[in-house]
């Protein structure tokens, strides 16, 4: 009874409302309050300041300069080689797999749209039907910077309006094609394994959602579908290196990225698995290809 009331409360919750009015505590300079609230959440969520490059409450001028606190240069590792793609964030594996034409699985009885998670474009969802897709939940407690899980240069951005449900996990199994409906922000990237897109996914509370390069996307919430295009050379195009930031959230949500068909191949993925920036996420699909030609068959 308790989760049905926490699920159907968020369709009568202005939620638009509540996420801005949230929104300007957390950007302002409140001094002693401010600090206590910093404190009250580093006990309530149990957040490890250990690893943050400020590990003292006092530091942050505002709530949001805490929750998008840096890390120490050396806390997160980036693994691998080029043919290695690495976790984008910390967070825990909500679900991952195959992108069945235009499908892509949430929670057991839900599945949603690929076209109308990437904005209702067909023309930019068809090289991802038949690819693989990963969703990652970002907690309260986590570091809530999004990190390229691979080399990339950026070609699209598209603002996508929506709702601004919890995108917890008792929500994601119960509120239909939630990812593909709250208000959501697109980046469709050139990489060595093909296209990528990585969709930052807006929630309840979510203060703001901002990318290196255009800085704050949103507030203010926009009504219609909004599509940049980018040069992908010259002096304005946008080259980000594996484990090189790409954008952040103010407070807590979602990653969903997607892959083109036959590009990668993910590497000990499980549902719930605690994911950390930088470990190993996925490898190239050609490695495991050449892997397999440079086989030799057994002497018989």
């Amino acid at each position: 009874m308790l989760d049905w009331l926490k699920v159907n409360l968020q369709y009568l919750l202005p939620k638009h409302l509540v996420s801005r009015l949230i929104g300007k505590l957390a950007s302002a300079r409140a001094g002693k309050l401010t600090t206590w609230l910093i404190k009250l959440f580093i006990r309530h969520y149990k957040v490890d300041m250990h690893e943050a490059l400020y590990s003292q409450p006092e530091h942050y001028k505002t709530f949001n300069d805490f929750f998008t606190r840096p890390l120490q240069p050396d806390a997160r590792p980036i693994e691998g080689d080029e043919k290695t793609l690495v976790h984008p964030v910390d967070g825990a594996v909500s679900q991952f797999g195959d992108i069945l034409d235009d499908s892509i699985f949430q929670a057991k009885g839900h599945n949603y749209s690929l076209t109308t998670l990437l904005g209702g474009k067909p023309e930019l969802a068809k090289p991802f039907k038949g690819g693989k897709f990963a969703t990652v939940y970002l907690a309260p407690r986590d570091y809530h910077r999004i990190h390229m899980p691979v080399d990339g240069t950026l070609t699209d951005m598209i603002y996508v309006p929506g709702e601004l449900f919890s995108v917890n996990p008792l929500t994601a199994s119960n509120i239909p094609g939630l990812f593909a409906r709250n208000e959501r922000v697109v980046a469709l990237f050139d990489t060595p394994v093909g296209k990528m897109a990585m969709v930052l996914v807006g929630a309840t509370i979510v203060a703001s959602i901002e990318t290196i390069w255009a800085g704050t996307v949103t507030p203010p919430a926009g009504k219609n579908v909004q599509h940049w295009q980018y040069d992908t050379d010259g002096e304005h195009s946008v080259h980000i290196k594996k484990g090189d930031e790409l954008g952040r959230f103010k407070l807590g949500s979602t990653v969903v990225a997607c892959f083109e068909p036959g590009a990668i191949e993910f590497e000990d993925l499980s549902a719930g698995q605690v994911t950390r920036l930088g470990e190993h996420f996925a490898y190239s699909a050609q490695v495991a290809n050449d892997d397999t030609d440079s086989q030799e068959p057994e002497s018989v």
